[in-house]
């Protein structure tokens, strides 16, 4: 009876410290895990931005005299070389010699706009033909497999963007040249003077469509007064104001998102321009930042956003990074390690879930943006990595993957 009675507490005590171990065994730290995947990669600088004309006129008075009632309304729609007012010059018994010379330094100014019109017309032949034998070689490098598809892409989008470049020279030197016979025109109604009742009639230097009337009713104007204010509707472009560090990272060529416009689905475009002088902008809380004005063309088809006007506010995605078939894991599953040396930038790392436990893995960061990031070394297509690593996951601590 005694043996027995001593087994049974011997039983008892094995199995009482066996609980108490069990009950103050480390449990395994239940953690969020996903999945490492491959696919396209992007990495985009987020801004607002506002839409503009890429050219507006104004239609000045080329001599002094009495304005007739103008008849045109914003948003008229008016034809190149069409009438758009007509002015009576205002002809002293003698000659005004201030006057003259008025018209004279007018003809010389416009005479001038024609030549620097043409400067930049050569120049834009040049930098297109440039933009074509690059473009040239890299599809030739291309087909042997010397360069990357995204070279060839971006050579062709310089192309394009060298393309329109001329385009705007070409249209710049249609108006100085008829800036220029505005001119002559109205020298030569001031030198031969004009019969009574006869009118100088002012003309749309292009077809677009009427911005704003300056002067409406019948009266008389000086010389050089803005009567009419003309754009086309049809040659939007978008001014986004980045950071300077921001626009580091942005190139001509470049694609853009444009969205929050105020219609179905997302604009395309790309980086025309990125200006060369930055200026200064105090922000809403009260901070100076250094920005740099960005002019994007808008690529999508024109019937897509014809609802679009002059100084529209509008969204921009534009992509600084993108990479095909890169390796993506959630943004919140890589962190910073501490520097191994004073002053030395730590490397990044993720928790990697390996046979039920937590593995410290150091990783290089390509990229990142709000949801991603671009994983170059150190992780493999369909790996584990933790999401929001708490305190207590440590390397070589035992994990459970939550249920969703």
């Amino acid at each position: 009876m005694r043996a027995r009675g001593w087994w049974a507490s011997a039983g008892g005590a094995v199995a009482v410290a066996a609980l108490v171990v069990w009950a103050f065994a480390p449990r395994p730290v239940e953690v969020e895990a996903a999945t490492v995947t491959q696919g396209r990669f992007e990495s985009t600088i987020d801004e607002d931005g506002k839409t503009r004309l890429r050219d507006r006129y104004v239609v000045s008075a080329p001599l002094a005299g009495t304005l007739g009632r103008i008849a045109l309304r914003e948003g008229d729609w008016v034809r190149a070389d069409a009438v758009l007012a007509t002015l009576t010059p205002a002809l002293a018994p003698m000659l005004d010699e201030r006057t003259l010379r008025e018209a004279r330094a007018r003809l010389e100014a416009t005479q001038a706009a024609v030549q620097r019109a043409d400067i930049r017309t050569e120049r834009s032949r040049v930098a297109l033909e440039l933009a074509r034998n690059e473009l040239r070689r890299t599809e030739a490098l291309a087909r042997q497999g010397f360069v990357s598809p995204t070279k060839k892409d971006n050579d062709q989008l310089a192309a394009e963007a060298a393309q329109k470049e001329l385009e705007a020279a070409l249209q710049e030197r249609h108006i100085a040249g008829h800036e220029v016979e505005q001119a002559q025109a109205a020298l030569v109604v001031i030198r031969r003077g004009a019969a009574p009742g006869a009118g100088f009639e002012l003309r749309a230097p292009i077809a677009g469509r009427v911005l704003r009337v300056l002067q409406t009713s019948e009266t008389v104007v000086a010389l050089g007064t803005p009567l009419i204010e003309l754009g086309d509707t049809a040659r939007l472009e978008v001014v986004a104001e980045l950071l300077t560090t921001d626009a580091l990272k942005t190139r001509p060529g470049g694609r853009v998102l444009i969205e929050r416009w105020g219609g179905p689905g997302t604009l395309q475009g790309q980086v025309r321009l990125v200006e060369p002088g930055a200026f200064t902008k105090v922000s809403a809380l009260g901070v100076e930042e250094q920005r740099v004005k960005v002019i994007i063309d808008l690529t999508s088809p024109p019937e897509q956003w014809q609802a679009l006007g002059d100084a529209y506010r509008v969204g921009v995605r534009i992509v600084a990074v993108a990479q095909d078939d890169a390796l993506k894991v959630p943004v919140s599953a890589v962190f910073p390690l501490p520097a191994r040396e004073p002053g030395a930038a730590g490397t990044m790392a993720a928790f990697a879930l390996r046979d039920g436990r937590a593995r410290l893995v150091e990783v290089k960061v390509g990229a990142r943006n709000g949801a991603e990031a671009w994983i170059q070394k150190g992780l493999d297509k369909g790996d584990q990595v933790i999401v929001y690593p708490s305190a207590a996951v440590k390397d070589g601590v035992r994990v459970r993957p939550r249920s969703v």
